[in-house]
């Protein structure tokens, strides 16, 4: 990769002033979805195979600022929310689908202990909100939607492992457009094991299951995580391709690919 220099250059600049510590402590937080740092992941995901015809394509470029709060000496609230930027093509014939802006928005908000379990594990739980803010019809629930969430993670020796879990229902009546109420759930089990050198290889699933089509959508996630740092800034880049091993009707099919850049802000 054309990145492998800098990256070594990088490293050995932290080796030299005697931040491999502060590192590899920045390297495990990364990889911690409620840890207490700040960071803004910017996720690109690009699946194909879709539609009637299974000629579309889809790109969707998820924007996830994760914001923590102290709220006492024993807990805090990690928010994160979930903007997605969505471009869609050939999902339907004439062009009909062919849109591009925003889709909906998800924001979970996790109330954490500062400590970790008696055993090591980390863990967070609080609600879940689906915000109607699609820009079109066609990239929208135009819904809202509200639920429990929750995850549950341990990290040693390099390791993480654990799972996030949300469920959401439509707070609403019968949509009037003749839209499937939502009733949806999520699963996230996830591995990874970080290096010597920060580089950090994971498998995951965002696997979710539509209560009302009883349809399954599981993609999994094979990723290449380098952190580094770029004129003072430290951040992570991600890259790796995801299969579809279900979806649903006229969903995703086959081999995509992700690409993600997190910017870290350790305080």
């Amino acid at each position: 990769m054309k990145y492998t220099g800098l990256v070594a250059a990088s490293l050995c600049v932290w080796a030299g002033t005697g931040m491999a510590d502060d590192t590899a402590d920045l390297a495990q937080k990364a990889q911690n979805p409620i840890a207490a740092l700040y960071s803004l992941p910017i996720q690109f995901n690009w699946n194909q195979h879709m539609g009637p015809t299974n000629d579309g394509i889809q790109a969707v470029t998820n924007i996830q600022p994760v914001l923590p709060f102290s709220i006492n000496e024993d807990w805090n609230l990690i928010s994160r929310t979930i903007l997605p930027v969505i471009d869609q093509r050939s999902l339907a014939p004439n062009g009909l689908a062919d849109k591009s802006g925003l889709g909906d928005i998800t924001q979970s908000l996790f109330f954490s202990p500062k400590a970790k379990t008696e055993s090591g594990w980390i863990w967070g739980a609080g609600p879940v909100f689906l915000m109607p803010t699609g820009s079109d019809d066609l990239l929208t629930n135009d819904q809202w939607a509200a639920g429990p969430t929750a995850v549950a993670l341990k990290q040693a020796n390099g390791w993480t492992y654990g799972a996030l879990a949300n469920h959401l229902w439509s707070l609403e009546g019968s949509p009037a457009d003749g839209r499937e109420k939502i009733n949806a759930s999520f699963l996230q089990p996830f591995l990874s094991y970080t290096t010597s050198t920060y580089t950090t290889f994971g498998i995951n699933t965002e696997s979710s299951y539509d209560w009302q089509a009883k349809e399954w959508s599981v993609p999994v996630n094979l990723t290449v995580t380098q952190l580094l740092k770029l004129g003072g800034q430290p951040l992570s880049i991600q890259l790796g391709p995801r299969y579809w091993l279900d979806s649903t009707e006229n969903g995703a099919d086959g081999w995509g690919f992700r690409a993600a850049i997190t910017l870290l802000f350790p305080r």
